[in-house]
């Protein structure tokens, strides 16, 4: 099997309202997606980088250069039995939400050309999954209130409330005297810091909160540590793990007691497989991110989350949540606070080509 042709493009998406975490917000997103070709099949994934490095030192843009200058020119090179196995440039370091893109797109084409779902290629085992919901920075906490009641009233099964220092231990305590039972939990994207932030972070124990994700830098997991083994909330690593020898080195110094699995950040499916066996063997339960993703990397993201260590909620909700019109068919929408897993061959949902080819604002195209 050889790949014939790879098609990278570009296309403007609008998200519906403005999204804000700790390190910055966004209202328009930069989607890079990728088909290849072989067999008669076509393989889709999306890169999740964004536009600005405030997540991840990549962007689309470094993405964008990665793919075009060394993996997708090296991947028309390769042969094999199984896409699977097509590993292009092994020697570039890092970039792994480029080498993501390539890897998932791989995975995607694999499961068409055996005619199974990706679910079921990854060894899936649910015929759905349950949701959770992420709520950007609100400027009141009349705001944040009204979207945390919408979302438990559309059915959602975690309510992930973003947080900064100065919306933090004041806006959670209103929330949770508003809603004393929902299943609302905390993420910070990094933006704390030990010891300065101590007791803020430990005051947030007196709200039940599910967990508090990545309350730290995402290269300082030894503060992880200490900050666990003081508070009883759960942490949770997010941009801590990039890899299986990150999460490997996580269990050892006990810096959390969950993971949050985004394919794209830790480079691919395999690398998700690998990490999520790991956190099973040492007991740690998992759920899948999101990265404001279209409809072609929810599917992804969905397919992923049907492995029996996804015990959380996942961060995969409606289309309608982030975007007026997706371009997929169909389009996600869960029920009952559970996503149905599509159980088309690959990723089970269809791209939109008129939707994208209108869209697309730049495009390269690669054929052996």
């Amino acid at each position: 099997m050889k790949i014939r042709r790879a098609v990278l493009r570009e296309l403007p998406l609008q998200l519906k309202e403005f999204f804000e975490i700790s390190s910055g917000g966004t209202q328009a997103r930069r989607i890079v997606l990728l088909t290849l070709e072989a067999d008669g099949c076509e393989g889709w994934s999306e890169c999740v980088a964004a536009e600005t490095p405030g997540y991840s030192y990549e962007t689309t843009d470094t993405a964008w250069h990665i793919l075009t200058r060394w993996l997708l020119p090296a991947l028309l090179e390769l042969e094999g039995d199984d896409a699977r196995t097509l590993v292009p440039a092994p020697w570039l370091r890092g970039h792994r939400m480029a080498r993501a893109t390539v890897e998932m797109a791989l995975w995607d084409l694999e499961a068409k050309r055996r005619t199974v779902s990706l679910s079921e290629l990854l060894g899936g085992e649910v015929a759905s999954v349950p949701v959770g919901v992420s709520i950007g920075i609100q400027k009141t906490d009349e705001a944040l209130a009204q979207k945390v009641g919408q979302y438990l009233a559309e059915g959602y099964r975690k309510i992930k409330i973003k947080i900064k220092p100065g919306r933090d231990v004041d806006m959670l305590r209103s929330v949770r005297s508003r809603f004393p039972d929902a299943p609302i939990m905390a993420d910070a994207n990094s933006a704390y810091a030990l010891p300065s932030d101590f007791d803020r972070l430990a005051a947030m124990d007196d709200f039940g909160l599910m967990m508090i994700e990545q309350p730290l830098a995402h290269d300082d997991l030894l503060d992880h540590a200490t900050l666990q083994s003081r508070i009883d909330t759960p942490v949770c690593l997010d941009e801590s793990i990039r890899s299986q020898g990150d999460v490997r080195l996580a269990l050892h110094l006990g810096s959390g007691r969950i993971v949050n699995i985004k394919p794209g950040r830790v480079g691919g499916l395999r690398s998700s497989l690998a990490i999520h066996d790991a956190c099973r063997e040492a007991g740690w339960p998992v759920w899948c991110g999101g990265m404001l993703e279209s409809g072609i990397g929810r599917a992804h993201n969905v397919a992923l989350a049907t492995l029996p260590g996804f015990t959380l909620p996942g961060d995969i909700s409606n289309s309608s949540r982030y975007w007026a019109e997706d371009i997929v068919l169909p389009e996600f929408e869960m029920a009952g606070g559970l996503m149905p897993v599509p159980d088309g061959p690959g990723i089970g949902v269809t791209p939109c080509m008129e939707r994208i080819e209108r869209l697309t604002t730049r495009m390269e195209v690669f054929e052996a």
